[in-house]
Order: C-alpha cells, then sequence, then structure tokens
C-alpha cells in the first residue's frame, strides 16, 4: 500500500482554496507554539514567583515535552477512527483550557503537572494537522503543504513569544498564558468554521497504525529530530537568562532577540521544501551541519548583543528540519501515517526534554551559560550520526531490493 493512498484515504472535502484551510492549521500550530515557546521566555519570571532556581525552573519546560510524548501516540491510536475535523477542535479546545488553568497554578508543583497535562494534545493536533494539510494538495506539494502548516510555530517565535514576553514583564506570566490560552480558544472556534467536513474517511485500526513501530526508518527518522533538535532547545530554554545575566542585555532587547530565533526559523521553513526537492534526505544532512556550526559558535558570541543575536538567528535557520522530517515520515511510514506524524512531535519534544535537562545540568554543574551551545553542538553532532545511519540502512535496503528484482527476472 502506497503512502499517498493512505494519505488520500483521509482526503477531506475539495476545497479550491486550500490555503485557508492551511491558514486555519496553521494559527492552532500558531497557539501552541506561542504558549509553548513562551513558557521557556518566561523562566527567569516563574521560577522567582514560586520560588525555584532556574535548572529547577527547567523541569516545567521538560514536563511540557514529556506530555507531547505520552500524548501524541496515545491519542494516535485512540483517535484512529475519529474525524479529523473533530479531533483538531477538541485537541485545541484541550490545549486552550490547560493553559488557562495553568495561569492560576498556586504552586510549582501544580504548575508542572498542569504542563504536562496541557501538553498532551499537542503532538497529536500537529500530527492530524499535516495529514489534513497534504490530503488538500496534490502530492508534490506535500512538503509545502507541511512547511504552512508549521509555520505556525515558526511565526509564534517571531510574534507571539515576544509579545508574550512583553506581556509578562508588564502583567506578569500568569497572563500571558492566560491571554493566550484564550487564543488557543479562538483557534478551535476558527477550525470548527474553516476545516473542511471529511467525506471519505477510511476506517483505520489501532492495530495498523501501531505498524509503523515495525519499521527501523521510522524510529530512525524519529530518533534524528529527537537527538538533532535538542541543541535548539538546550539554548533556546536559557536565552533569556544568558541575556540577562551574561551579556547583560537591556530588558528591551530580550524579545528582540527571541525573534530572531523564529525569524531564521521561518526562513528555513520555507526553503526546506525547496532544498528537500533534490532529495529529503539529503537536505535533512545539510540541515543538520548547519546546527552543528552554529551550535559551536554560540559560546563564542554570548558577550555582546550583536553577536549573540546573529548566532540565535543562525541557530534557527537550522530548524528546517521540522518540515523535512515530517515529509520524510510520510515516505517511510507507509500505511501508518497518523502514528508516525504524531511520534514525529514525540520526538522533537524528547529533543525539547533532552536539550533544557543537559543544558541545565552544564550549568549547574559550573560550566556557565554559554556551555548550552557545546551541549547543543553535541547534540545535533548526535542526530547526524542518527541521520548517517539512516542513509545507510536505506541505500543497503535499495540495493537488496534491486538483487532480488534482478533475481526474480
Amino acid at each position: 500500500m502506497s503512502d499517498n493512498h493512505d494519505i488520500n484515504s483521509h482526503q477531506v472535502a475539495p476545497t479550491a482554496a486550500p490555503g485557508l484551510a492551511h491558514l486555519a492549521l496553521a494559527l492552532g500550530g500558531f497557539a501552541i507554539g506561542t504558549t509553548e515557546f513562551a513558557t521557556m521566555s518566561f523562566l527567569p519570571a516563574f521560577t522567582a514567583d514560586l520560588g525555584v532556581d532556574a535548572p529547577t525552573g527547567g523541569h516545567v519546560i521538560s514536563a511540557y515535552a514529556l506530555g507531547v510524548m505520552v500524548g501524541a501516540p496515545l491519542l494516535a491510536v485512540l483517535g484512529a477512527n475519529v474525524a479529523r475535523r473533530t479531533l483538531l477542535i477538541l485537541f485545541m479546545g484541550w490545549f486552550a483550557l490547560g493553559n488557562i488553568l495553568s495561569a492560576f497554578a498556586p504552586s510549582f508543583a501544580i504548575l508542572l503537572a498542569l504542563r504536562f497535562v496541557t501538553a498532551i494534545p499537542h503532538g497529536a493536533y500537529f500530527g492530524v494537522a499535516v495529514l489534513v494539510a497534504a490530503s488538500l494538495v496534490p502530492e508534490a506539494q506535500r512538503a509545502s503543504a507541511v512547511g504552512r502548516v508549521l509555520t505556525g510555530l515558526t511565526v509564534a517565535m517571531i510574534v507571539g513569544v515576544p509579545v508574550a514576553n512583553l506581556i509578562a514583564q508588564v502583567m506578569g506570566w500568569r497572563y500571558g498564558l492566560g491571554i493566550f490560552g484564550l487564543l488557543a480558544a479562538l483557534a478551535a472556534l476558527i477550525l470548527l468554521f474553516v476545516i473542511p467536513r471529511q467525506i471519505s474517511l477510511r476506517k483505520v485500526s489501532p492495530l495498523r497504525e501501531l505498524g509503523a513501530l515495525r519499521r527501523p526508518q521510522v524510529w530512525l527518522t524519529l530518533g534524528i529530530g529527537a537527538v538533532g533538535f535538542g541543541g535548539l532547545f538546550a539554548v533556546y530554554t536559557y536565552l533569556a537568562s544568558t541575556l540577562a545575566l551574561v551579556t547583560k542585555a537591556p530588558q528591551w532587547s530580550v524579545p528582540i532577540v527571541l525573534a530572531l530565533l523564529g525569524v531564521g526559523m521561518t526562513i528555513a521553513n520555507f526553503l526546506a521544501p525547496r532544498i528537500a526537492g533534490r532529495g529529503v534526505m539529503r537536505a535533512t544532512g545539510l540541515f543538520l551541519a548547519w546546527s552543528v556550526v552554529a551550535l559551536a559558535v554560540y559560546p563564542l558570541t554570548v558577550a555582546h548583543l550583536w553577536s549573540i543575536a546573529l548566532a540565535v538567528f543562525a541557530i534557527g535557520l537550522g530548524g528546517g528540519l521540522g518540515t523535512l522530517l515530517q515529509t520524510r515520515l510520510m515516505d517511510v511510514a507507509g500505511d501508518a501515517q497518523g502514528l508516525a506524524a504524531a511520534l514525529n512531535h514525540s520526538a522533537f519534544n524528547l529533543a525539547n526534554a533532552l536539550g533544557p535537562w543537559l543544558g541545565g545540568l552544564a550549568i549547574a554543574g559550573g560550566f556557565g551559560w554559554a556551555s548550552t551551545g557545546w551541549v547543543g553542538c553535541g547534540l545535533a553532532m548526535g542526530g547526524l550520526i542518527v541521520w548517517a545511519l539512516a542513509l545507510v540502512m536505506e541505500r543497503r535496503d535499495s540495493i537488496r531490493v534491486s538483487v532480488q528484482s534482478s533475481r526474480d527476472c
């Protein structure tokens, strides 16, 4: 069974303007991305408010990531037979409620628990969203459709996170979470009216979705994201603190530098489908190699605002990896597209847990705030190693199939 057949089996009602549906799906991603990444920028504020140090506060980021990791495969399997439009609205409503409740958390322990629960539909939302987006366009345009949906995440870093950071500075971090929880509720309402109803949803058994776990290339693709993307999160989680304590940057500059990471990721998101025209795996290797270099340079730039800003922008340019890996999973997941698409966000949030955890260990170990760049460089190199392994195995399997075909002839 071909990948294209599986995607088309979830084809939604034909539409002359798929861009409108893609925009609505990206808006949901914007709401999720804003609250996810803004929470990282809130780190100095909520740690001071709740009486914990920065490395301990980083556990909130890790708790969110673990919620995504648990929720993505679980909801993908349980929702296998539910209409995709219904799932999108349900997941976004859940996310909205979780963020609003987080704004009222009376203690660090409760905030930790609420971030975990809030994150559960995160990966499942994106898993469904990219499949719906891909089903609205010809197969050759899949990478572009996926990129448009994931652009919601990167635009969140350009616009949403700086605005949230400004709200936190003026009104407090609780207002930041609450307001963007309301944004998620608005996104759910827009999805209700914009996403077309499915007309040919083929029944999918949860057991068939679990078939993705039997494919080595699925695991290797997930491994590239889980390890390779961790470097970006190792730096980004502690960026606001680094700017304040090492760079001695003025407070007004923090949202701008945070936004530069999103600018880099947005540019990369548009470039990735074009570079992928010469091969998704080739493009993936290029983005990983870029990340290795950019993260290695970062510790050398933290003393000056202009240099750290350039380094953060360069790190953001490695963010096109997300679109490439999501497209790659469509190619290697066979007839288990739903679970594979959701697991991609589990992998990225494993990176989101791994990066801050290792970065926090480096800081707590006395290596300094800039050491998160070296941690990130190591993680990007690890992703490159997994990529090389996947490439070798793919070529070996291709040769084996060619030899077998020759023998059959």
